[in-house]
Order: C-alpha cells, then structure tokens, then sequence
C-alpha cells in the first residue's frame, strides 16, 4: 500500500481516536479511579476489537455486523452491565485506605473481555471501519500485505493516542491527595463510566 494512503488513514484515525467517546471515557475512568495499575489489558482489548472492525471492513465482511446482529446487542450489553458495575465500585469506593489496604485490581480477563466488548458495541468505532474507511481507502485493492501495513498503522495510532489520555489521567489521578479530593474523583469516574455505558446501550 502506497505511503499517501497509509497517512490520510492514519490522519483522520488519529482525529477519530482522539476524540471523546464511550471507549475513551471508560479508559480514563478506569485510570482516574485505580492509575495504571490493570489498565493494561482493557487496553490490548480495544486495540483487538479495533483490528477486528478493520478486518471486517478489508476483507468485505461488512455484513457481519447484519448477519449477527444479534450477537452483537449480546456482546454490547455485556460490557453495558460490566461498565455500570465499575461505575459502582468506583462510586463506593473508600478513599482514606492506604495503598496496601485497597481491593485488587479486577481480574485481567474480566477487564480484557469488556473492554473487548466496550470496543465490537461501540458505534462509532464501527461506523469509523464500516462506513468511512470505504471512503478513505481503496478496499477493492487492498492486499493481505496491504492490511497487515494497515493495522500497523492502526496500532501506532492508537498506542499514541490512548497513551496520551492515559498519561493525563494519571497526572490528574497523582494531583489528588486527599480523602475528599479522592471521593471527588471517585465520583467522578464513576460518573464518566456510567456516561460511556449510557451512550453505547442508547446508540
């Protein structure tokens, strides 16, 4: 695949990852409530689940999406449920607990499969791969190469672009010392996680 192609669609994927949504607002609420610490695989989840999308829209399989629509709703209101049920542990959370005294981080399975399923429910990643990457690349022409340079271009966005919310959720996270400052932003996250499960179950 020719070098133009590889950045118009790293561009306007750099401009869409970039922007606020249930994904993103998830994964900062997750930082904001608990750092870094079990963020890792929720994240290697939503890359998955975004090559799968750019698969589907490669190699014709838009109709996918039709054929098993039903799967999908399942998928979805998975990670609705799982997402609200963060949003109440974090809600609920203790905030004077010293480090050693706080509850394990979420099992990373659980954490991969919703951010897997935040990721395959979440329209706007879809109508990114299904709808307007049609219009941004030549999908007729694309090559098994041409796909593989396709999601390395894909990765290195989204590891620039989810890093970056990453880092300034936690700085913020690392700004907030106290016991009200941390209920605050408990609540906070709580809040931004149960935005980001509203906004997928109602779209």
């Amino acid at each position: 695949m020719d070098i133009s192609s590889l950045l118009v669609f790293g561009s306007v994927l750099f401009i869409a990852a970039g922007s606020p949504g249930p994904s993103i607002a998830a994964l900062v609420g997750r930082v904001l409530a608990k750092g870094m610490r079990g963020v890792f695989p929720f994240l290697a989840a939503m890359w998955i689940g975004e090559a799968i999308w750019l698969g589907c829209a490669v190699f014709g399989l838009a109709f996918v999406a039709e054929t098993f629509h039903l799967a999908f709703l399942v998928i979805k209101y998975a990670g609705v449920v799982y997402l609200l049920y963060l949003a109440w542990k974090m809600w609920t959370a203790p905030t004077d607990a010293q480090e050693s005294e706080l509850p394990k981080a979420d099992s990373p399975l659980r954490l991969f499969l919703t951010g897997l399923a935040v990721t395959l429910g979440n329209p706007k990643i879809m109508m990114f791969y299904l709808a307007l990457l049609p219009s941004i690349i030549d999908l007729a022409s694309v090559t098994i190469l041409g796909w593989a340079e396709l999601t390395l271009a894909m990765v290195i966005v989204l590891v620039i672009v989810d890093f970056a919310w990453i880092a300034a959720a936690a700085q913020t996270r690392r700004l907030l010392k106290n016991s009200r400052a941390m209920r605050i932003a408990n609540r906070a996250s709580a809040s931004i996680m149960a935005g980001a499960a509203a906004a997928i179950a109602t779209r």
